[in-house]
């Protein structure tokens, strides 16, 4: 990619140079501020701001202190875009920024921005988007949680090129993210027809004559291996993703800062559950990057007895529909997506325990599928850094791609982000903040 072939300094810090034909325009002469109330709850498609798109929030999925009415949200139109202006001060990691793609209401205490041109509105987008990549947003607002207004964001300046040149650089970056996209979801297709393998074989082995049903406190021990916890030493806590997409790291934190909550080392091989989350599938079998990391005793960890049964085969296991509706028998409560699960009823049930060479069979797969998962996680990590550099340096003009021929393409958007056992998406804000 080459630069523009001459610059003039912006006068902004944070921005530097930028070519010398573009403009420097503040924010209000690009957007306006749109604030159109619910009244009399005329919309009901809610939307949320999630990793940086606006998506439906399903009825079933609205969590937190839901208000009474949506009469407090705002509306908000295709083309427009969503601002994420709270708690700047505690969350800089965060994407804060989406387009709506359907019309809907979200919450008011976002920022909604109507493009002045609409013709313009997917290269502001970008532009915005661009902005969030870089942080830009966290050197504005005001207030104890620093939260972002219109006031502040209208004086924002913002780095214009031509028009021709604005279609131009929405164009090559809607192209060349569906081709990164694409990429992404070729690779994810192989894991899921390892998927559905692993799931076909598992049916069919607790089917056979030979398996036999056993109390899954007779076939596993509970794994409680206390840490001495030293408060200099840094330890790196797990969490599991819910729909059987494994563990994830947390921020490596020292032992003084752990807080009260005891924890236990885990090995690998171990089968670890998500003692809030379980019913959704939240089970993992650790493997050798996660041997030596430490959980929570909000992790319930067992083990299968040598010679008896394979941890990876229970994973299997709890995968299958049966072992989906064990899960969701033993974990109670109603307190929105938090139904904890019983380790001390679980263990008494009765789980199918097939031979040791199909479990080996099956533990095979499933180990495979965390080496692929592993591996698509690590590509999927460098492609978006790339990804996200790009379209920064595209906004901001350290790339120049007036030259590049777009060729006629197939948009491809991502599959929404799916949680984890804590909240990764942004949460809607419930009508206590909106007061």
């Amino acid at each position: 990619m080459q630069a523009y072939p001459r610059y003039k300094d912006s006068g902004i810090p944070w921005l530097g140079c930028i070519p010398e034909h573009w403009d420097i325009k503040p924010g209000f002469s690009v957007f306006r501020e749109k604030q159109v109330k619910n009244k009399d709850a005329v919309e009901n498609r809610v939307l949320s701001l999630s990793y940086g798109k606006i998506i439906i929030k399903p009825e079933e999925k609205l969590r937190g202190l839901v208000p009474e009415s949506f009469e407090t949200y705002q509306i908000v139109d295709r083309g427009d875009i969503i601002i994420r202006s709270t708690d700047m001060q505690n969350d800089h990691t965060s994407l804060r920024t989406g387009i709506v793609n359907n019309k809907g209401i979200i919450t008011s205490a976002y920022i909604c921005l109507h493009s002045i041109d609409m013709k313009f509105c997917n290269y502001n987008h970008w532009l915005l988007h661009g902005l969030d990549l870089m942080k830009v947003f966290y050197g504005l607002g005001s207030g104890l949680r620093q939260n972002l207004s219109w006031i502040d964001f209208k004086r924002l300046p913002l780095p214009i090129p031509s028009q021709d040149e604005q279609i131009q650089i929405s164009r090559y970056l809607d192209w060349q993210t569906s081709k990164i996209n694409k990429f992404i979801k070729t690779k994810k297709k192989l894991l899921e027809l390892l998927c559905e393998r692993r799931c076909v074989i598992t049916d069919n082995a607790i089917r056979l004559p030979e398996t036999q049903h056993i109390r899954l406190g007779i076939v596993t021990r509970q794994m409680e291996r206390s840490i001495g916890r030293r408060n200099d030493e840094v330890y790196t806590p797990i969490g599991l993703y819910n729909r059987g997409r494994g563990i994830f790291h947390k921020q490596p934190t020292k032992g003084s800062e752990l807080g009260g909550s005891t924890f236990y080392e885990v090995k690998e091989n171990d089968l670890v559950f998500s003692g809030q989350f379980a019913w959704e599938g939240a089970v993992a079998i650790a493997s050798i990057n996660d041997d030596g990391c430490i959980a929570s005793h909000r992790y319930p960890i067992f083990r299968g007895k040598e010679g008896i049964v394979d941890s990876a085969y229970l994973l299997a296991f709890f995968r299958t529909d049966l072992g989906d509706i064990i899960l969701n028998h033993h974990s109670r409560g109603a307190a929105g997506r938090n139904r904890p699960l019983n380790p001390r009823t679980l263990i008494k049930e009765k789980i199918p325990i097939p031979p040791l060479l199909v479990q080996k069979d099956i533990a095979d797969i499933v180990r495979q599928e965390i080496a692929l998962r592993q591996e698509i996680a690590k590509e999927e990590k460098l492609i978006r850094e790339y990804r996200d550099r790009l379209i920064s340096d595209v906004v901001t003009g350290k790339v120049d791609v007036r030259s590049v021929k777009i060729p006629d393409f197939d948009s491809v958007e991502m599959e929404q982000e799916v949680e984890g056992d804590e909240e990764a998406e942004d949460e809607l804000i419930t009508e206590s903040i909106e007061e």
